[in-house]
């Protein structure tokens, strides 16, 4: 258990070094990450598909369960501060990551010379 919750820590501390600013677009990262995992599970539990419109369909009807599952989570937290509420954001419907050109500026600030100006 002491190594478990030390090897967590070490990779957790430098994740706080970041600015605010980067740290929500690794958030929101984390959770187009957590979503195409949930479709990969899924296809790989399936196994074969006849056609292509198949694996469509199965796609479709798993991103809109897993967004069912998520609009319900912030169903029951809809009353909270926004400090307090940990359900997942829409990852469906109208979902937009803000705030790219802010963390641009503090990676640029944290690496100064590791990144091309494109702006």
């Amino acid at each position: 258990m002491q190594c478990a919750t030390s090897c967590r820590t070490e990779r957790f501390i430098p994740f706080l070094e970041f600015a605010p600013e980067v740290r929500k677009i690794i958030y929101t990262t984390n959770s187009i990450e957590s979503l195409n995992y949930q479709l990969r599970k899924i296809i790989k539990n399936r196994g074969h598909f006849p056609n292509d419109d198949a694996v469509i369909k199965l796609l479709w009807l798993a991103i809109r369960d897993i967004e069912d599952k998520r609009a319900r989570e912030r169903a029951t937290q809809a009353g909270r501060s926004k400090n307090e509420r940990s359900a997942p954001g829409k990852l469906v419907e109208g979902a937009q990551v803000q705030g790219w050109n802010a963390a641009y500026g503090a990676l640029s600030l944290a690496f100064p010379g590791r990144l091309e100006v494109t702006l």
